[in-house]
């Protein structure tokens, strides 16, 4: 398994790490705190936000210090206007930027050798009843992922979806509306990023969107963390929702998911320090992964689950989980 992590993550406690540091720490300071934990293997950068050094420098900094790029993630804050829409704002030279810059986005993501963009298009949606003509969201949603998508062909552009926040109903608010964007885009190089705290905000169970990204499109990006579904709460992976964890970890070995798993977690929020944070983070993963393995080593989960059976399914995963009974 490889590893990822949101790369912010990494200013929690500056102090501890940069001792008299004025201002924030740059990329490249995050990016060897980050290095520092066993086992992480990838960063995700965040564009244009992380790339103002440049893509090169950037790209070299990273792979020098032993890590690689899993991909690159929009960000629409450079224009203020983009706070009432990217794809879907009602002047149409704002929807052109945003467009516009998303390309860009791509080509620094293929000129750092990371061909996956991930859209989280938060600011496309909205906040009132009679705000918007739903209909005409929806086509400029479509019209503007879909050409962004045939920019670069080569370059995977992968939908983040989530319910709300920043605006109070998202366009693409959960699994299955996003497959039916993807659908209606009819593009081979769209998919799918599943975050766990999102999903179970939209009332979601993680493993079954997970089953249905496999069967419509594909899943190119996961984002492990937990929370208690009423937002996006970014806690350590299995905090909270064990059990939905492993369900969603033996769907992915099961659909053949073989990209790194991504730490979206918000140890900033409070202060906790990142490398430990994230380490704990991985270290979870892997013993959750073992119970998988024990899940898998028989039949007998599989019996259960295409008889309905509720009450051996638990058995046999609380038996994987803690192991028998004395």
């Amino acid at each position: 398994m490889t590893f990822a992590t949101r790369l912010n993550s990494f200013a929690s406690r500056p102090e501890a790490a940069w001792p008299g540091l004025k201002g924030k720490p740059g990329v490249l300071q995050l990016s060897a705190r980050a290095a520092s934990v066993s086992g992480l293997t990838h960063v995700d950068l965040n564009y244009p936000d992380h790339l103002g050094a440049g893509v090169a420098e950037t790209g070299r900094g990273i792979r020098d210090l032993g890590l690689e790029i899993n991909g690159l993630a929009m960000r629409y804050y450079t224009e203020p206007a983009f706070k009432i829409g990217a794809f879907t704002n009602p002047d149409p030279k704002i929807r052109r930027a945003a467009i516009e810059l998303t390309k860009r986005g791509i080509d620094a993501a293929l000129e750092a050798g990371a061909p996956l963009m991930t859209l989280w298009l938060g600011q496309d949606g909205y906040d009132y009843a009679f705000q918007a003509d739903y209909a005409r969201l929806w086509d400029l949603e479509i019209e503007g992922i879909r050409e962004v998508a045939a920019y670069q062909p080569e370059c995977e552009i992968s939908i983040e979806y989530k319910p709300n926040e920043p605006r109070s109903y998202s366009l693409l608010p959960d699994c299955a509306t996003t497959l039916l964007a993807i659908r209606e885009v009819g593009l081979p190089n769209l998919g799918v990023t599943l975050d766990f705290a999102h999903s179970l905000y939209a009332d979601e169970q993680p493993a079954f969107a997970a089953a249905l990204i496999g069967k419509q499109s594909k899943l190119m990006g996961v984002h492990l963390n937990d929370g208690y579904g009423k937002r996006d709460d970014g806690l350590m992976v299995g905090a909270v929702n064990t059990l939905k964890t492993v369900e969603l970890l033996r769907q992915m070995r099961r659909d053949g998911y073989d990209r790194p798993i991504y730490f979206d977690t918000f140890p900033d929020m409070t202060g906790l320090d990142p490398v430990r944070e994230c380490a704990v983070n991985i270290a979870t993963v892997h013993r959750l992964m073992a119970v998988v393995d024990r899940l898998e080593a028989s039949n007998s989960l599989e019996v259960a689950l295409a008889e309905q059976d509720a009450v051996a399914a638990q058995a046999i995963v609380q038996e994987a989980l803690s192991g028998p009974t004395a």
